[in-house]
């Protein structure tokens, strides 16, 4: 196969990726690291490097739109991203101490629990009025727009979702996902912040996380520009695609769909994985 050619197929089947992660909230790199080490037996460190690049990319392009719409809460962010970088930089530097075929299985487990979050019933929590003193220390409580006026919002259980966050920042770098079902766990389930606000924080945040794991990956040689450029354009092209057509479509029906992919592609995952195959 000549460079051109693994090029385009790269290029298409990164914008497949894009397309799906950004249709079931959960990212491109939980298609496309599985279509490089199993479609295209790439190493799967390399394959991590080149979703994280692309990360970056599509985490940039979203956060700044949901920022100008006052949904994001940047001090949540903020303060959630010392755990996070925190944990994506220890998780980068255990991947070299990993083996593939343990990073796949973990892969696949974190798989199939990222599918089974993507369908859970979502809830606003705006019935909260209490908050924890810490969050009022920090000025974390806050509110967005919405059709009906500003609605506010009370955060709770900080230290929780904090190591929660950290967990989160550690699979995040070594597994090159930007691990969203733990992050809306931490931030949905734990700190009771609104779907809308924590899914946008999220995404505010996963490009910072990417970028501090990606140095570790870049200063180890595992980021290949002949690689991480195909699939940083075809993701970000995917991505911009799918938040069009997830406008109009029944996202309830779509996550039932690729869910089923995504369980799939985690059980093969584990099965090369444990078989010595990745």
């Amino acid at each position: 196969m000549s460079i051109l050619v693994f090029t385009l197929i790269l290029l298409v089947g990164a914008f497949a990726a894009g397309l799906l992660g950004s249709l079931t909230g959960l990212g491109g790199g939980v298609v496309v690291i599985p279509l490089l080490t199993l479609g295209f037996h790439v190493d799967i460190r390399y394959a991590i490097g080149a979703s994280l690049v692309a990360s970056i990319a599509t985490s940039s392009g979203a956060a700044s739109a949901y920022v100008k719409e006052g949904i994001t809460n940047i001090r949540i962010g903020m303060f959630l991203e010392i755990a996070t970088t925190t944990g994506a930089v220890i998780g980068a530097l255990l991947a070299a101490y990993v083996a593939p075929g343990i990073v796949a299985v973990l892969f696949g487990f974190v798989l199939i629990f990222s599918a089974i979050m993507s369908l859970r019933k979502k809830t606003e929590h705006l019935e909260l009025s209490d908050t924890s003193p810490l969050a009022q220390k920090l000025k974390l409580n806050g509110s967005y727009p919405t059709a009906e006026g500003k609605v506010s919002y009370y955060i709770r259980k900080v230290p929780g979702g904090y190591i929660l966050m950290t967990i989160a920042g550690v699979i995040s770098g070594l597994l090159g996902i930007g691990s969203g079902a733990l992050k809306v766990l931490a931030m949905d389930v734990v700190m009771h912040i609104p779907f809308k606000v924590s899914t946008t924080t999220s995404n505010f945040m996963i490009g910072v996380t990417a970028a501090a794991s990606a140095v570790v990956y870049l200063q180890r040689g595992y980021i290949d520009p002949g690689i991480a450029m195909p699939v940083m354009l075809g993701v970000l092209i995917g991505a911009m695609s799918g938040s069009k057509i997830l406008v109009k479509a029944n996202t309830h029906k779509l996550r039932q769909i690729f869910a089923v992919v995504i369980v799939f592609l985690a059980f093969e995952m584990i099965y090369n994985g444990l078989t010595g195959k990745i």
